[in-house]
């Protein structure tokens, strides 16, 4: 999963010059879900992946001041993986709470290898913050509780450990695996070796041409990895999964796929994203399902796929995607999908962030969505997205039973959500855990180099 790509972001999207050939050639051998959304940012999303739930309902509202913190009760996809026998990874991004309880080795993840905050380097009030002097190049990461400094541009770090991991898993005939590898790219700030983003200055200008560079050196890492599962005999037992985390940050305005809107909003392009999966066997190459499906359907979807058996008491709003794999014409019970931007004012802060009204049902109809197949309610304007995608005509007027009935499936819920957020009260005068261990065994026995695995 990519940080801030959008679906447009691809060369088998059809941008005009972006050329993702590992991407466009996973795209051609797996079956791809052509209407699957996530939410506008990124916190969220990672929450609805690992909980299966609304990430409202884990407490995620925002991607800073505590409200990017997943709730200790939900439980998470590693978690279920790990009651069925596999054992678990995590390499790059977590981005749900830098407390110890929240961190992924807390929730389910027997290896972690990660960076703090909700990017490389980031430091905002509260406890999120990554550790001291760490960039995109040569970043300082968390590996299984010690603090390493590594070698390389980030993700081609993350991909080297990623893979260094799974070529020690696939010498076990016993045991499965789930490699969760969340880039931190090609989010903010835009940094890249200069051979990839020369290669746009012609096309477009700085940043754009970074963050198009970020998301080659991606593709690159792709085709490693996917050559690996071939030379290690695990492509054709092995579910291969792409997808990127909201909408295109930097690359909307260049290309969007006839989509409105980008990263933060609640239009399409802010959350509809790729899903691309592969498993010989038992995806199809080159299948489009136009379904609209979301990104708490993984959930369920990898627990039925591994076998796995969900507890009784967690309460999933997604559902599996398996019957659409079976067969892309299955039917499929209407459902609303809710969009919310969240990120309200937090009280008492300064600056920005305090700015505005921090009471969360005064946001209520602010930066809002409701979709289901054919229309989409933005901030009580309607959409229909059969005949008009790129939302450029509101005919709520010519609809008004269509308005009606989306916005009493959002109150509904709302009042279900709205007192599940519960990190909007949360102090902000606490220490910072990643920081503060990072600088704790620094002074105590030193940063060691990262030893980077064999791929051989």
């Amino acid at each position: 999963m990519t940080d801030d790509q959008g679906y447009g972001d691809l060369g088998c999207h059809g941008h005009p010059f972006l050329e993702t050939p590992n991407l466009d050639r996973l795209h051609s051998e797996s079956t791809r879900f052509n209407d699957f959304h996530v939410s506008p940012t990124c916190a969220p999303t990672r929450s609805a992946l690992m909980s299966g739930r609304a990430p409202f309902k884990n407490g995620v509202t925002h991607t800073i001041l505590e409200r990017d913190r997943m709730a200790p009760t939900s439980t998470t996809i590693a978690e279920v993986l790990k009651s069925a026998g596999y054992t678990t990874g995590i390499f790059g991004k977590w981005h749900l709470g830098d407390e110890d309880a929240y961190q992924p080795d807390q929730r389910g993840f027997d290896e972690t290898f990660i960076h703090g905050a909700g990017g490389i380097g980031q430091n905002f009030a509260g406890s999120q913050s990554d550790a001291p002097g760490t960039s995109y190049f040569n970043p300082i990461i968390k590996h299984n509780g010690t603090f390493v400094q590594t070698e390389g541009y980030c993700t081609d770090v993350f991909f080297q450990q990623a893979l260094g991991w799974i070529r020690l898993q696939s010498k076990s005939d016993t045991k499965p695996f789930f490699a969760y590898i969340p880039t931190n790219a090609p989010h903010a700030p835009y940094k890249v070796e200069k051979r990839y983003s020369d290669r746009f200055r012609d096309k477009c200008s700085s940043p754009q041409s970074e963050f198009l560079g970020m998301i080659v050196n991606i593709d690159d890492n792709m085709g490693k990895l996917m050559a690996k599962l071939d030379e290690w005999d695990l492509a054709d037992n092995t579910l291969l999964i792409f997808m990127t985390d909201n909408g295109s940050a930097k690359g909307s305005k260049i290309y969007n796929a006839g989509m409105k809107g980008g990263k933060g909003t609640v239009n399409e392009g802010g959350s509809r994203v790729p899903l691309f999966m592969r498993l010989p066997g038992f995806t199809n190459s080159g299948v489009d399902i136009e379904t609209m499906t979301r990104h708490v359907d993984l959930f369920p979807t990898l627990a039925e796929i591994a076998h796995a058996k969900i507890p009784a008491e967690v309460d999933l709003d997604g559902r599996s995607l398996v019957p659409l794999i079976k067969n892309p014409q299955s039917d499929w019970e209407h459902r609303f999908q809710f969009f919310h931007s969240g990120r309200w004012a937090k009280a008492g802060l300064k600056g920005k962030f305090g700015k505005g009204d921090p009471n969360p049902d005064h946001s209520k109809h602010k930066n809002y969505a409701v979709r289901d197949e054919k229309w989409r309610l933005v901030n009580g304007e309607l959409y229909d997205l059969e005949n008009d995608p790129g939302e450029t005509t509101d005919v709520a007027g010519s609809h008004p039973e269509v308005v009606s009935r989306m916005l009493v499936a959002f109150d509904e819920w709302w009042d279900e959500v709205r007192p599940l957020m519960i990190n909007e009260d949360a102090p902000l005068d606490v220490g910072k855990p990643f920081r503060d261990q990072f600088q704790k065994q620094k002074e105590s026995s030193g940063i060691p180099k990262w030893n980077p695995p064999s791929l051989n």
